[in-house]
This record gives C-alpha cells, sequence and structure tokens, in this order.
C-alpha cells in the first residue's frame, strides 16, 4: 500500500488534491480511498487530506501516520506544523515552492533520503498562468505523477474531466501537464548530475 499526506491551508484545495489522486489512481487499476481531517474549515486554516492506492481492497480508514509521500501545498506549513511526522526515509517530498529545500531550511533534514524522491515545483505559479486562481493542487497532482509513477498523466486528465466541465478542467489539465513536464526535466537533470 502506497499512503499519501497532503499538508496546506483551506481554500488551496487539498481535499480535492486527495479526491482527484485516489481518483486517478482508480482509473490506473488500482484500490484507492481519499478523506480529509477537519480541525478549523476556515480560509487560511491548516488542512490535511489522506490517499491511499493499493493493489489490493483497502480495508484501513484511520489518518496515515506513516506516509510513503507528502505533498505540501503550502511552504508556510513548514515551520508551522510537523508535516514530516511518520514519513519514511525512503519517502517522497513533493512541496509547492520556487525554492530549494536548502533555501528552505530542510538541506540538513533530507540528507539520508533518497534525492531522486525530494521536488519542488511552482505549483501556485503554474495555478495562476493556467487557472487564474491560486489553487495549486492540479499542478501538485501532475507533478506527484511523475515523481512518483505511481498514477499517469492520463489518469490525472480524466480524473480532472470526471470533476470540472470545460475550461476549467482544459485550464486545469494544461496546469497539471506543465507541472509534470517541469519534473520529467527536472528528475532527467538529477539522474545526469548522479551519472557525471
Amino acid at each position: 500500500m502506497f499512503q499519501v499526506r497532503i499538508h496546506g491551508r483551506g481554500g488551496q484545495g487539498v481535499v480535492t488534491g486527495a479526491e482527484m489522486l485516489s481518483i486517478a489512481a482508480f482509473l490506473g487499476g488500482r484500490h484507492a480511498q481519499a478523506f480529509p481531517s477537519f480541525g478549523s474549515e476556515r480560509t487560511g486554516a491548516p488542512v490535511v487530506a489522506y490517499c491511499r492506492m493499493d493493489d489490493k481492497e483497502i480495508r484501513l480508514r484511520e489518518p496515515i501516520m506513516a506516509p510513503d509521500a507528502l505533498i505540501i501545498q503550502d511552504p508556510t506549513l513548514l515551520h508551522q506544523v510537523d508535516v514530516f511526522s511518520g514519513l519514511k526515509k525512503d519517502g517522497y517530498i513533493l512541496i509547492n515552492t520556487t525554492h530549494s529545500f536548502e533555501k528552505l531550511g530542510l538541506g540538513d533534514f533530507v540528507k539520508g533520503f533518497n534525492p531522486a524522491h525530494l521536488l519542488s515545483v511552482p505549483a501556485t505559479d503554474l495555478a495562476m498562468k493556467h487557472v487564474r486562481r491560486p489553487v495549486p493542487n492540479m499542478p501538485l497532482i501532475g507533478a506527484f505523477a511523475a515523481l512518483t509513477g505511481l498514477i499517469s498523466l492520463d489518469a490525472v486528465h480524466a480524473a480532472i474531466q470526471q470533476k470540472f466541465d470545460g475550461a476549467v478542467a482544459q485550464n486545469n489539465i494544461a496546469a497539471a501537464r506543465e507541472a509534470y513536464e517541469i519534473t520529467v526535466k527536472h528528475q532527467e537533470r538529477k539522474a545526469e548530475a548522479t551519472h557525471a
């Protein structure tokens, strides 16, 4: 089973992001579930949502305490909430930011992690470019697809089309696609640097 925990703030589409991730996994032939953890539901308050995917039926229903991947939609949470709690050492970290892990003050923390599992992507910038709203969830799902290989870009597109209509769907697909392409190029550069 692969477990994803998504951290963000109210109004950033955290819950929708988890739902889209689970739909994309399901469309890719896996069992999946997504659910939120609500405290204060006001805009700007920290929000957590979860997604599990597996090749067999999922019976667990509790919050994810030991995630295989973290998606952090708002980098201001890095120093306010223990977003890394329980993360496995071979886990993935995907952060919505234009800054490197070092610039975010995470250089020492991520030393033991696989560099190919660490990614920062300007998801809010991509959302503003394509969707004209600061909702980074769909670009992050596109980046997640490229980073992990667990879901396909086609499944992400299909999930978006199930949730949204018309221009909203097409704009979100464009944002997810660009994030996917950025991630693929980023991973290729990392691979070249490792083999150099």
